[in-house]
């Protein structure tokens, strides 16, 4: 699929670019010939001016009214000049007869004024010798000339007509090499673009596979957590129901009845925060769930929570404490003082977010450990900001886990994490997603969040939260 859509877009980018350059170059062409055919009628009516500045003007029988013009004298040294020039010379009478030409054999072209310049093609027929015993033949050959034809006369008097002809290959030779240099170049110009056409649509398409493979990986982690609940519960209705018909039958109490029924609520319950997760990360993808924001005392705020986690910590007899890094003794205002961990933020979101962050410490801290809550805050480039510090002496996270910690449904031992029927009266299966929702948590914050973890001796998770929100 995703081949397909970078093939198109390739083939698009260089559709188009062909036909830009298909016009500039057409634009390119049409400049230069016409440029070609300028110069060239401009050397002609050069020459036609050069030639009548020299032309003998005589007297017709001492008659001062009538002229002529002196063929021999007016031609006798312009032969030379206009053959090097490539450049023929045509002088016709005025009833259009030819008197004096360049060229080798007369061309059959009809006398007509045209200052401005024509092209004219005609077919000169040249006589070769042919094979033994054939004689001559006779070919045609075409000539496709530019030409300029000038009336001479004198007052009202026409005296003859000046041609000056041009070959026309002066155009179409250069033209042609234009045409060849500019295939060229296109071709090169379109292989380079279709290549970076693929390279550029690759690119392109590199957030959208990943989106989609993230997507595709969602969904295999959403359906299997929703799946395996499920299949509990399934079997615990079942286990039940079957027991309470053995009970019914056999007049016994029931209480195991009850015990399948509680599993079956927690199950629900777990399957119920799922969902909310989903929901709200989904939310938060989208961008349609808009938050208020408040004044927030983060120190109460965090006093709340860690009294909240205590019970979980002496099940496991951990030490949870709170440590406030109090404002320096020479701040004097007290109403600066009184606000000193106050941000602009949502409660309950921030509340979601410690729990999750503090609950995680204390799962994966072993009995008689430390949990440790530091708040302080911190003044970065005149910008005053919250820094929430959750340090624990646990198990730890290996390196190369780290960077995969915020992915969800991602975790970092399955096995863990994961739990059976029978345990799962004492423990509560993480689903991978308590992360994933205190980044989203600290991005609508505008915070970041940076976690150091020694395998074996304990994770710091560090919060960093501004103190105002930028707009």
């Amino acid at each position: 699929m995703f081949q397909t859509t970078r093939r198109r877009l390739a083939i698009w980018y260089t559709a188009v670019t062909a036909v830009l350059l298909l016009v500039f170059a057409s634009g390119v062409y049409l400049y230069f010939r016409n440029t070609l055919i300028e110069r060239i009628d401009d050397t002609l009516n050069h020459v036609v001016e050069v030639v009548e500045r020299s032309l003998v003007f005589e007297a017709v029988n001492s008659n001062q009214a009538q002229f002529h013009v002196n063929v021999e004298a007016s031609f006798r040294d312009n032969t030379d000049s206009t053959e090097d020039d490539r450049i023929d010379l045509e002088w016709f009478s005025p009833t259009g007869k030819l008197l004096w030409s360049t060229l080798s054999e007369p061309l059959n072209i009809p006398i007509h004024p045209n200052p401005m310049g024509e092209t004219v093609r005609v077919d000169r027929r040249d006589k070769e010798m042919g094979r033994e015993g054939d004689g001559e033949m006779e070919t045609v050959s075409p000539i496709v000339l530019r030409q300029v034809t000038q009336r001479v006369q004198v007052g009202r008097e026409v005296l003859g007509y000046l041609r000056v002809s041009h070959p026309w290959f002066e155009v179409t030779k250069p033209s042609r090499q234009l045409i060849v240099d500019l295939a060229f170049g296109i071709g090169w110009m379109l292989l380079s673009v279709a290549a970076s056409g693929w390279f550029l649509a690759g690119l392109a398409m590199q957030p959208v596979r990943e989106s989609y493979q993230h997507l595709k990986q969602f969904t295999a982690d959403a359906s299997h957590e929703l799946r395996s609940p499920i299949a509990l519960i399934q079997t615990n209705v079942q286990v039940a129901l079957n027991e309470l018909e053995v009970t019914q039958a056999q007049g016994t109490n029931v209480e195991h009845y009850q015990q399948q029924l509680r599993i079956v609520e927690r199950l629900t319950q777990r399957l119920g925060k799922l969902v909310n997760d989903l929901l709200f990360l989904a939310r938060q993808d989208s961008g349609i769930t808009a938050y208020e924001f408040s004044d927030c005392p983060i120190d109460a705020l965090l006093m709340e929570v860690v009294e909240e986690q205590q019970l979980l910590a002496a099940e496991k007899n951990i030490t949870l404490c709170l440590k406030l890094i109090e404002s320096p003794q020479t701040e004097t205002n007290p109403e600066l003082l009184d606000d000193w961990f106050s941000l602009m933020g949502n409660w309950e979101q921030l509340v979601r977010l410690f729990t999750n962050l503090i609950s995680n410490a204390l799962r994966y801290t072993q009995q008689n450990g430390k949990v440790e809550v530091e708040l302080m805050r911190v003044e970065i480039t005149n910008r005053s900001l919250l820094q929430i510090k959750v340090k624990d002496n646990g198990i730890g996270i290996p390196s190369e886990a780290l960077p995969r910690l915020f992915d969800r449904f991602y975790r970092v031992d399955p096995a863990r994490s994961h739990v059976s029927e029978n345990t799962f009266t004492k423990n509560t299966a993480g689903s991978g997603l308590g992360l994933a929702i205190c980044r989203a948590i600290i991005e609508n914050h505008q915070g970041v969040v940076q976690i150091e973890s020694i395998f074996g001796k304990g994770t710091t998770v560090t919060v960093t939260l501004p103190i105002a929100l930028e707009t």
